[in-house]
Order: C-alpha cells, then sequence, then structure tokens
C-alpha cells in the first residue's frame, strides 16, 4: 500500500540538510502539519499544500498530541496525501514511533523520512567528532525532559564511556551537572553547549562539567539547545586558518506529481 501520511525530518534548522526524499515528499503533499522548529525555508519546496502548524514546545502552551495524529486521520481518510514535518529526524525524540504506530492501528499507511538529528549536526557544525578513536567509541542520545517526570540514569551514563548528547536539557544543567560529578565524572570533562545547531545565529560555549551551569548562565544559553558531554567536546576539527568552501550551487530540482 502507497503510504498516504509521510513522517519527515527537516533536520536541524539549515535547510540545505533537508534530504532530497524529504523534498520530494513535500512537493506531494496536500497538507503539512509542522512543528515550531522547521525552518519557514523549508516551506518553500510545498508551496501547493495548506499548512497547519501544531508546534510542541518545552514550558509552552502546546497542540495536543492526541489532536494531531487525529488531525492526520481526518485528512488522510479524505484522501489527501498528509505530511508531518518535524524539526530534527521524526525518530529521535520526534514521536514517529507512537504516531506510525496509532496511524497503522487505524488502517492508514505511512513512511518515515529521515531528517538529519541535531546533536549530530550541532556538533559536526563545531568541529565536534562524536566518535574519535582513543576518545570515544560510541554515542548516547538523551533528553532530559520525559513526559512523566523520571529522569535518565546519569549513573549509568556517567559509567558508559560514551559521548553523551543531551536535547531539551537547558531547564537541568544543575540537576546534571551534579548527578553525573556524583557518579564519578570527572569534573574537567569537556561540555559543549550549542544553540540553535546549523543556523546563521548559532551559538556554541565551550566548558566543563563542573563550570557548565556558570558559563551557561553567563553565556545566556538558550532552547533550543544541544549539550556534547565527554572528551570529543574539547576537539575543534577545523582550524581557525581553514577557508570556508564556496556556497553549493542551487540543485534544479523538479516538482514530482
Amino acid at each position: 500500500m502507497n503510504p498516504t501520511v509521510w513522517l519527515i525530518g527537516a533536520g536541524p534548522g539549515d535547510p540545505e540538510l533537508l534530504t532530497l526524499k524529504a523534498v520530494k515528499a513535500l512537493n506531494q503533499a496536500d497538507v503539512v502539519l509542522i512543528d515550531d522548529l522547521v525552518n519557514p525555508q523549508v516551506l518553500d519546496y510545498c508551496a501547493q499544500a495548506r499548512l497547519v502548524r501544531v508546534g510542541k514546545r518545552g514550558g509552552c502552551r502546546s497542540t495536543p498530541q492526541a489532536f494531531i495524529q487525529r488531525l492526520m486521520l481526518r485528512y488522510a481518510r479524505q484522501g489527501l496525501r498528509v505530511a508531518r514535518l518535524k524539526g530534527g529526524d521524526p525518530c529521535i525524540f520526534g514521536r514517529a514511533g507512537e504516531e506510525a504506530q496509532w496511524l497503522s492501528d487505524h488502517g492508514v499507511a505511512c513512511e518515515v523520512v529521515n531528517g538529519i538529528t541535531a546533536g549530530l549536526a550541532a556538533a559536526t557544525a563545531c568541529g565536534i567528532p562524536l566518535t574519535q578513536r582513543g576518545m570515544a567509541q560510541g554515542v548516547t542520545l538523551i533528553t532530559a525532559h520525559s513526559q512523566d517526570g523520571t529522569v535518565p540514569d546519569w549513573t549509568g551514563l556517567a559509567r558508559s564511556g560514551t559521548t553523551l548528547v543531551v536535547y531539551m536539557g537547558v531547564a537541568k544543567l544543575h540537576d546534571m551537572s551534579s548527578q553525573l560529578l556524583a557518579a564519578g565524572m570527572a569534573a574537567d570533562t569537556p561540555v559543549a553547549m550549542i544553540e540553535r545547531a546549523s543556523l546563521t545565529d548559532q551559538r556554541e560555549c565551550r566548558s566543563t562539567l563542573a563550570a557548565m551551569t556558570r558559563d551557561a548562565d553567563a553565556f545566556r544559553l538558550r532552547s533550543p539547545a544541544v549539550l556534547v558531554i565527554g572528551q570529543v567536546a574539547a576537539c575543534q576539527m577545523f582550524g581557525a586558518s581553514d577557508a570556508r568552501l564556496p556556497a553549493l550551487a542551487e540543485p534544479a530540482l523538479r516538482r514530482h506529481a
């Protein structure tokens, strides 16, 4: 069965990081349900579609998840091609799993169109490799915000030896730092805090686990931001004297009926 709903990752913000498959799906959509963190420039690829804003932001009034799911079902049953457009990747803290299951339970076919997740893009944009031989052999992606108020197992994470990439953690910096230190993570463990990853106004603050709360306050760190915790956060892949490559030419993208 051909999908009537696409769950699309819009990537971290930079519209040039959108995948070709995402562009093709947006070209074909009749209605697009858009999250708050989607760059408005991405909407150039679905100018033909009806746009419905269903933003969900931590600490703000949000569109209820059940309502979003009912909207997708209603439009799909009307014979419309529906795109659910999310920031980052829909399967990384994007609720794609529960949405896909709910649609399937109601007889609606859907397809996930992956996007580049903010944690990867943020680190790379700052010259940080999330894995590096001799430093980090793995990556753990964590959200510091949960629906039921549970907290991550910071003790287990501190002992994992992996690079920790924390989403939605700005409001939890003090607790995060205290618990990782109490679990035995070194006070001088490098930390990078990256705000508005991949956008022209991206900002970054390098710190250490012991100092990150103080430094974030001085830096006036705001959401959306990603934290990278681990030895790789001290890396800088690009030298200050590296010449930037010229901008890529705009590809000849065609509308797909």
